[in-house]
């Protein structure tokens, strides 16, 4: 009688129940998945579903489900000015810091990953902000950038590049330029990590051929380093995008949306109607979800093609 194989043995019924070990390690796998399975149905699933629900009522959250609006709050939704100034303001944002992180990321990983001595102590400099909470960093640029006592105008003062204060956070123009720059200084480190991980995966040997040929930095970095960086790009690309489009603690610590709506973003809009009230003194949950609805289906179909690129550059350079 042949003698049964080490994969049979492992996996013969064990026990009362007859369960084998593979069958043990993956129950007990569903029984550690379990109680994450259930915080993301209760804190994911359930508010996404009843977002739904609550944009077809007008509702203050106080009460039961009474008013049926149908489709009435995305239609207030459209036809509001200040909304399409948040919705403009969020996607001028993110051009922004994705227009300023990426290829300054990149120039700089591609410094970092070369032969430069103490590149791991640099790479932990830039990189301190990304760990730095978000709200401090937002105190502590509100008062470098104030217009009496700010830091920046006092050295522009003092070199003699300004006649006068400027208001950084008082006027609009300059207010959404200001947020741009901090945000793009406080999450650039992220970027450039990733930007890392891209030209830490491109095989030495090409370089060293590229090398033996003649090809100078210039033509490596054409010719090799950007080709093969298509892929990780697209999907920096997409992270930058989607990350760029929610800036609401930022915005609510340094400018509040002001001055007036300048600077405000479709996450604090949502935010003043759902919790502060707008207008008539109750939050507007109904409204605040119909708006939150018509942004996020933006984001999603954004998502879509921007994943549609990352699958189109993947299989070119497959």
């Amino acid at each position: 009688m042949p003698s049964k194989s080490l994969y049979q043995v492992r996996n013969e019924p064990l026990g009362a129940l007859g369960m084998s070990r593979s069958a043990k390690r993956k129950l007990w796998a569903y029984v550690f998945i379990f109680p994450q399975l259930i915080l993301f149905l209760v804190f994911t699933i359930y508010p996404i579903a009843m977002s739904y629900v609550y944009s077809m009522f007008e509702w203050s959250g106080l009460g039961p489900l009474e008013n049926f609006a149908g489709l009435r709050n995305f239609g207030e939704l459209i036809a509001e000015p200040n909304f399409w100034n948040a919705f403009r303001n969020s996607f001028i944002f993110m051009s922004g810091t994705v227009i300023l992180q990426l290829p300054f990321a990149l120039v700089l990983a591609i410094i970092l990953n070369g032969k430069l001595k103490g590149k791991t102590f640099y790479r932990t400099i830039y990189f301190l902000p990304v760990v730095t909470t978000t709200a401090v960093v937002g105190a502590v640029m509100q008062n470098i950038f104030a217009t009496d006592s700010g830091l920046v105008n006092h050295l522009l003062l003092q070199l003699s590049l300004i006649g006068e204060a400027i208001p950084w956070l008082g006027n609009g123009s300059y207010a959404l330029a200001v947020l741009i720059f901090v945000s793009s200084w406080k999450w650039f480190g992220v970027k450039m990590i990733y930007w890392l991980a891209g030209l830490q995966s491109i095989p030495q040997e090409v370089y060293e051929a590229a090398t033996i040929d003649g090809a100078g930095n210039w033509k490596a970095f054409r010719f090799i380093t950007l080709p093969l960086l298509m892929p990780v790009a697209a999907v920096i690309l997409l992270l930058s995008v989607v990350d760029g489009l929610h800036a609401f603690d930022l915005v609510k610590v340094m400018t509040n949306g002001g001055p007036g709506v300048a600077t405000e973003m479709v996450d604090l809009y949502i935010y003043r109607f759902a919790f502060s009230g707008v207008g008539s003194g109750l939050p507007q949950i109904g409204y605040a979800s119909a708006a939150g609805i018509f942004f996020g289906i933006t984001v999603f179909v954004i998502s879509i093609v921007l994943g549609l690129l990352v699958k189109w550059t993947n299989g070119r350079n497959g």
